[in-house]
């Protein structure tokens, strides 16, 4: 399935405890269709004492959040969009906010 958003775009969350927030997509899992963004949804985990981390004790870690409750950011206007898709005539098939401002290539030309 196909989604408006992928790894590495920045995103403003729209719902939720974090509405207003951008950050930077770490993960996106389309079984779950829910993303990772970075320095959002922060929950502390408790955590044993192991070779990765002698010390154990409470990390910080970004918990998923459904990706219906994040948009693109616009780089024209700093804010969230939603976005379109327009082909170009040589193959090239590019994510389009809505005031025609280009976010991003989805699928290269041939």
């Amino acid at each position: 399935m196909a989604f408006h958003v992928k790894r590495g775009d920045m995103v403003q969350i729209v719902a939720g405890d974090h509405k207003g927030a951008t950050g930077r997509v770490l993960h996106v899992y389309p079984d779950k269709q829910v993303v990772v963004v970075q320095g959002q949804n922060i929950a502390k985990r408790h955590v044993r004492p192991s070779r990765r981390n002698p010390q154990g004790g409470r990390i910080s870690v970004e918990q998923p959040i459904h990706i219906s409750n994040v948009l693109p950011v616009n780089p024209k206007s700093g804010r969230g969009s939603r976005v379109r898709y327009s082909v170009a005539g040589n193959g090239a098939k590019k994510r389009v906010a809505l005031d025609g401002t280009e976010i991003g290539t989805v699928k290269k030309a041939k």
